[in-house]
Order: C-alpha cells, then structure tokens, then sequence
C-alpha cells in the first residue's frame, strides 16, 4: 500500500506491515481495530480480547503473514482506562520483511487476556513476567506464576499505583 498518510508517503517498512495489517483485517473485520501506521513500530489493537488466540495462529500460519516470531510481549497499565494489556511485538523471520505490534486489553480488575503461549513458545515466560509485574491473568497459561519476584510478594511493581512493601520477611525493602 503506496498510500498517502498526512500528506506523506509511508515508509516500506511500514507498507510492508500495511499490507499484512489488510489480510488480517479482511480475516477479523471488526475484532480488529483500524491500522495506526506508526513509523516506529506499526500496530492494531485486538477489541475482542477472546479472540486473541485465533487472530494469533492466523498471524502465524497464513502464508501470506507468517508472523513465526515474537520478539517481545510487554506489560502495560493503563489506570485512567481502568485497563491492562500487553503489547506483542510479532515479526516474519525468513519469510517476508514485515512485522507489527499487536496491543491487547483487558479490565484492571478481574479481566484477563488468553494465552499466547499455545502460538509462540516465547510468550509463555514473557506472560509471566506480564502477570508477576502487572498482576494481568492469561487464561489457559501452561505456567502461570511468578517468575521474578517470590511467590508471597505483595502486590505488581509495575502497576502505577504500586505501593513497595516497607519489609519482606524482615529485611528493609529499599526505595
């Protein structure tokens, strides 16, 4: 896709992404949101959180898309949106030059995202450290624990509101 976005002509790397962001959307219609052509790292977010897990495989396996690696799933907190998610950085290693970031939200509270983990092995301990971090639940999650912090600590350090604990078994938590 050659198209004018604010009167620019997009980058290659960004058509590339453009044209793979248009097979999905033909694929999930409305369980997608509209591409945002981001030179950096382009992306769309999932609107249907459950069907997180089918628009991931087909990512995956269309021939077209082939999306066989992710580089990255981040935790994210969103407290003015009352939200959680995660943000997949997914890219086709070997087979074509495009890649794309695929954000996914869920409620703060008692809402949670299905695992990727089934899709790309990577995902499994990146959702780990998305739940031990954020405290963001991955349904179906072959392992979900903790996997930085100890099992009995209190609360997600990377919420926004994290209060750090003043002790942890007796020993000064430092701040």
């Amino acid at each position: 896709m050659s198209e004018m976005e604010e009167g620019r002509v997009l980058p290659q790397s960004v058509q590339q992404s453009a044209a793979a962001y248009a097979v999905i959307r033909e694929q999930f219609r409305g369980a997608v949101s509209d591409f945002d052509a981001n030179e950096t790292m382009p992306f769309f977010e999932v609107l249907e959180t459950e069907k997180w897990p089918e628009i991931a495989l087909f990512m995956r396996d269309h021939p077209k898309l082939k999306f066989n690696y992710m580089a990255c799933l981040s935790g994210v907190d969103y407290p003015a949106e009352e939200q959680l998610g995660i943000v997949c950085n997914l890219e086709s290693i070997g087979e074509f030059p495009h890649r794309i970031a695929v954000k996914v939200k869920c409620p703060r509270e008692g809402g949670s995202i299905p695992t990727a983990a089934y899709v790309w092995h990577t995902a499994n301990w990146h959702e780990r450290e998305a739940y031990d971090m954020f405290g963001m639940q991955f349904t179906n999650h072959p392992d979900h624990r903790r996997i930085l912090c100890p099992e009995d600590w209190e609360g997600f350090p990377l919420r926004k509101d994290y209060r750090v604990q003043e002790s942890y078994h007796g020993i000064k938590v430092p701040y």
